[in-house]
């Protein structure tokens, strides 16, 4: 057991330039590359003390915002540290792309990505500038909720000041 515990945090050999998506078919590659770095995650989750539950719901609140927002919605790499990405995630395209987005559901994909990229960070992938830029971006809960509330508040052509507020335009 000791064995599989050294070698499971053995530093991961990752070449960032290979996550970086160039055209719609490469992007099934990087979703594949991605795919393995979250199944990696998940498994030291458990190997760290958290149980398959708790690991289940990090990896997979991390892995709707890699693969599916980072990756395919913004053709990012995941180790492109331009911070703001959480906040577009969190604060814009969840709630427009949710039939029902609810702040307590936020905040359980906020815990599963601020992880993530602790694991990232461990595994000297990214940047503590990041990482912390990534963590404040995560503890903004409260801006998230009053999101939400004011999405429902739209009215006529509101939609477009609500979205210029927390754009997805880079």
């Amino acid at each position: 057991m000791a064995e599989l515990c050294e070698e499971a945090f053995d530093v991961l050999k990752i070449d960032k330039k290979d996550y970086v998506p160039t055209t719609l078919e490469d992007e099934v590659r990087v979703d594949k590359l991605c795919s393995d770095l979250l199944h990696r995650f998940y498994a030291e989750s458990q190997m760290a003390g958290l149980s398959p539950e708790d690991a289940t719901a990090l990896a997979g609140a991390a892995d709707y915002f890699v693969r599916d927002f980072v990756v395919s919605i913004k053709g990012r790499s995941l180790f492109d540290e331009r911070s703001g990405i959480v906040r577009q995630f969190a604060g814009n395209w969840y709630i427009v792309n949710t039939m029902e987005p609810l702040a307590t559901e936020i905040e359980g994909y906020l815990a599963g990505i601020r992880e993530f990229y602790r694991f990232l960070y461990g595994h000297q992938l990214i940047s503590l500038k990041f990482l912390q830029a990534i963590e404040a971006e995560c503890s903004q809960l409260d801006y998230y909720a009053q999101r939400i509330e004011s999405f429902w508040d739209i009215t006529g052509d509101g939609y477009f000041d609500w979205e210029k507020e927390c754009t997805l335009k880079d």
